[in-house]
């Protein structure tokens, strides 16, 4: 298997168990949007909650250039520990939100 397809059976075998957490107030949904031919990756939530209208990503990965961006990582745990513990190796992982400057301090790849 080739590293692009591997990297995103790895990202939504990594991204799957989120679709199970379900908000316990309100009546909010949990989505998930996997655009495999461009390949974005995301699980979020839509709904209400009382008067409070919820909507907004829980993770939202890209693969740019062989590489896997986390642009959003609303979980406890690290979506990128979770990648690493699966074998991808953390200079394929960019913490992308972390400034570019930042970047060079966290372990992973700058870009």
């Amino acid at each position: 298997m080739d590293k692009l397809n591997h990297y995103r059976q790895l990202i939504r075998e990594c991204l799957l168990p989120y679709l199970e957490m379900k908000p316990s107030g309100g009546e909010i949904e949990v989505y998930k949007m996997f655009d495999t031919e461009d390949d974005h990756y995301q699980i979020f939530h839509a709904g209400w909650d009382g008067f409070q209208r919820i909507y907004g990503a829980v993770i939202h990965i890209d693969i740019i250039d062989d590489k896997i961006w986390i642009q959003y990582d609303g979980t406890e745990d690290g979506v990128a520990n979770t990648l690493v513990e699966l074998g991808v190796p953390k200079q394929d992982i960019v913490l992308a939100y972390h400034s570019a400057f930042l970047r060079q301090y966290d372990g992973f790849a700058v870009r």
